[in-house]
């Protein structure tokens, strides 16, 4: 680790005494979500050593400390991607402050395309596996020989089916799928939506899977979740913006946040 994780865990204690077990990431029109953290610290990423600031309007850039359904839980309201500079690992130093602040658990949300007819735009949809169609990995460069990762079972099996559970006593099953990360920023020619789909991908987008590989690296046990804001290019009549994404993804809040607190209470 680089050492940055420890010195801002230091200040996430300093505003806020106590331990946490859950840590959550949220993507493109997600950040309502931190409004229901209870007793909450919120301190902006420029506080905090080697964190970096989202380009992208719906990103906060700041980390919320507190409780969720009685839970404990740290969000990174936003994130930086890897579009931004290019840069695979730019998330590295937020996902160490989660493992130093004692998480056991990453939940990581994003605003994704469907691939599929039966997923419509405002669905959400769990995140099964990922393919990382950009080849880019936020652990070329390390020398430990855990850089050699297994990535069977990235995305926990068991907190996939505790997803499921609390998802069905709603009322409201919910689908699983593959993720597929393409670079961004510009979204995916319609040739590479029909690639994606023959490849055995659900969903598409430009996040997400280079914290997953870090945290896992780390030690963490992930879950992650899709809002769909859009069908692939090719699949809709009208044209693909960041716009429709925020606007969509604000649609399916509600439904996000009512997943999230039910699943936090189960796994917490």
């Amino acid at each position: 680790m680089s050492g940055y994780g420890h010195e801002c865990a230091d200040i996430v204690r300093a505003a806020r005494k106590g331990s946490y077990k859950i840590g959550m990431i949220l993507g493109s029109g997600l950040g309502a979500l931190a409004e229901e953290v209870e007793d909450a610290v919120r301190i902006p990423y420029t506080h905090l050593t080697e964190f970096p600031v989202s380009t992208v309007t719906s990103h906060s850039s700041e980390l919320v400390a507190g409780t969720l359904a009685g839970v404990p839980v740290v969000i990174l309201s936003g994130r930086a991607h890897y579009y931004e500079a290019g840069d695979p690992s730019v998330m590295r130093t937020p996902v160490e402050t989660l493992k130093e602040l004692g998480c056991e658990i990453l939940l990581a949300t994003n605003a994704a395309g469907s691939l599929r007819e039966d997923v419509a735009p405002g669905s959400p949809m769990l995140i099964r596996d990922h393919i990382n169609w950009s080849g880019k990995n936020p652990l070329i460069g390390e020398e430990d020989e855990k850089r050699f990762l297994d990535m069977s079972a990235a995305y926990d099996p068991e907190l996939l089916e505790a997803m499921k559970k609390v998802a069905a006593e709603t009322g409201d099953p919910i689908a699983d799928g593959v993720y597929m990360w393409f670079s961004g920023p510009s979204f995916e020619t319609p040739a590479e939506i029909r690639m994606a789909r023959l490849l055995g991908a659900d969903a598409v987008g430009m996040s997400t899977v280079p914290e997953v590989i870090m945290a896992r690296f780390m030690g963490l046990r992930v879950a992650a979740m899709s809002i769909v804001t859009n069908y692939g290019a090719g699949m809709q009549t009208h044209a693909l913006s960041h716009d429709q994404t925020k606007s969509v993804a604000l649609q399916g809040m509600e439904r996000m946040k009512e997943l999230v607190r039910a699943f936090v209470k189960e796994v917490g």
